[in-house]
């Protein structure tokens, strides 16, 4: 549902794909068997906006050109695309044009534009500069029984129909009236949808996007609902003197796991339960042998996900009881 598209090439022959493995080469794949189908079309209408407007890809060695890639999340109820043009400079005009011819094209498939300045040589995709060309503030998905805003700049999985067995789960394995804490909270997928029926919901995520698409699927919520709720937008870590105070512990976190702080304050003083979807295996084992070397946690329950077919990787869900 989502996907982050390269550009590379000239003008007059642009590359929009994904990197060759371990290199900075662009593997143009105009119909890709795994893409949404409107990916797909975003891309083939952003080389015929590009040729007709002669906008230069961006050329990694004298760190040239005005557009380095091209992000498209689809909103599944809707069938749009969010798009998200990434510049190298600090000044969203040179795409402007670009702009335009892409709106031209896409027409109702479009969800909304948006520019994203990226100046600095990086490997990092997204720059912190932004602009809204026009359309929504964010795409809006119903995730384990909630709305959930995705701002362009938020994290959200790839597969969004497989990430959704993975909320369920998780929520399954959080009881009725329960204080919960979720760590690495996110646009709030996980926790939005148990809010009617927990007593007590902190959510602690550190990315601004992040955190400004949760507060969007707070205001979406009932009053009643909400009121249950509190956001705090700090590192995770932080909370690790808080965890006394709750039922239940959930964490996502990126690959580099559990914050330290946060690893150690389960280890020593772990909550009734603690619920632990890990999405790098080799950081998972470690931290899970640190969590049961503490002697106060059992490992009660240990799923797979498969969020990311044909390739290695996949998401752990465990669950975690106090002893």
């Amino acid at each position: 549902m989502r996907a982050r598209l390269m550009v590379r090439g000239r003008a007059s022959a642009p590359r929009i794909g994904i990197f060759e493995e371990a290199t900075h080469r662009v593997v143009d794949i105009p119909r890709c068997a795994v893409h949404h189908p409107l990916v797909n079309e975003v891309a083939a209408a952003a080389r015929e906006a590009i040729r007709a407007t002669g906008t230069r890809p961006y050329a990694d060695r004298p760190h040239a050109g005005a557009l380095r890639a091209i992000q498209v999340v689809v909103e599944r109820p809707t069938q749009t695309a969010q798009v998200v043009l990434v510049g190298r400079g600090d000044d969203p005009a040179p795409l402007a044009p670009l702009a335009d011819a892409l709106a031209a094209r896409l027409g109702p498939r479009l969800h909304s534009l948006w520019w994203n300045g990226n100046p600095a040589r990086t490997n990092v995709i997204l720059g912190p500069l932004w602009r809204r060309w026009s359309g929504p503030e964010a795409v809006r998905e119903r995730i384990g029984g909630a709305d959930v805003f995705f701002p362009p700049g938020a994290f959200g999985q790839s597969h969004l129909d497989l990430a959704d067995r993975l909320v369920e789960r998780v929520q399954a394995q959080v009881p009725n009236g329960a204080r919960l804490l979720e760590l690495y909270a996110g646009c709030g997928p996980i926790g939005l949808g148990l809010l009617a029926r927990v007593r007590r919901i902190v959510f602690v995520e550190s990315a601004p996007d992040a955190v400004r698409g949760l507060r969007l699927g707070l205001a979406a919520r009932p009053a009643g609902e909400s009121g249950r709720a509190e956001v705090v937008a700090a590192e995770a870590g932080t909370a690790a003197a808080r965890i006394a105070d709750f039922d239940v512990v959930v964490a996502d976190p990126p690959r580099k796991g559990l914050d330290p702080p946060l690893l150690e304050a389960l280890a020593a003083s772990p909550p009734p339960l603690f619920v632990y979807a890990a999405c790098d295996l080799d950081r998972f084992e470690a931290q899970a042998a640190r969590l049961l070397g503490g002697g106060r946690l059992r490992l009660a329950s240990l799923a797979a996900a498969d969020l990311f077919p044909n390739t290695e990787h996949v998401e752990t869900l465990a669950r975690f009881e106090a002893r």
